[in-house]
């Protein structure tokens, strides 16, 4: 099983700056892709941003290129997004993904998520 706990929501004002991070643990055999995912009153759950554990390969939903940047510390299990040029249409609860095997025996990844975290963007 993979525990996500993440942190750094908050409210801010448009045009300024946060950063979320989340942490992995637990016992699982590989933690393959991690990322963030929005989901706004009233709308379906949507993809931000992801990460691969091997290669750092990103993707963005195009909302938010140029704007949001993740990365990933692997030593550390830990993803983050840095959120810059918020928009009030950026307000959503914010929830952390992982893709990971739990056995060497798995022959797909399964998916986790995080508790989700609030971030308001006023204007």
């Amino acid at each position: 099983q993979v525990q996500l706990v993440e942190s750094g929501g908050g409210l801010v004002q448009a045009g300024g700056s946060l950063r979320l991070s989340c942490a992995a643990s637990g016992s699982f055999f590989s933690l393959n892709a991690m990322g963030w995912y929005r989901q706004a009153p009233g709308k379906q759950r949507e993809l931000v941003a992801t990460i691969t554990t091997i290669g750092g390969n990103t993707d963005y939903a195009d909302s938010v290129k140029g704007r949001f940047t993740i990365s990933r510390d692997n030593a550390k299990r830990t993803v983050y997004l840095q959120m810059n040029s918020l928009k009030p249409e950026d307000t959503a609860v914010y929830y952390c993904n992982a893709q990971a095997r739990r056995l060497y025996s798995d022959t797909r990844d399964y998916d986790y998520w995080g508790q989700g975290s609030q971030v308001t963007v006023s204007s």
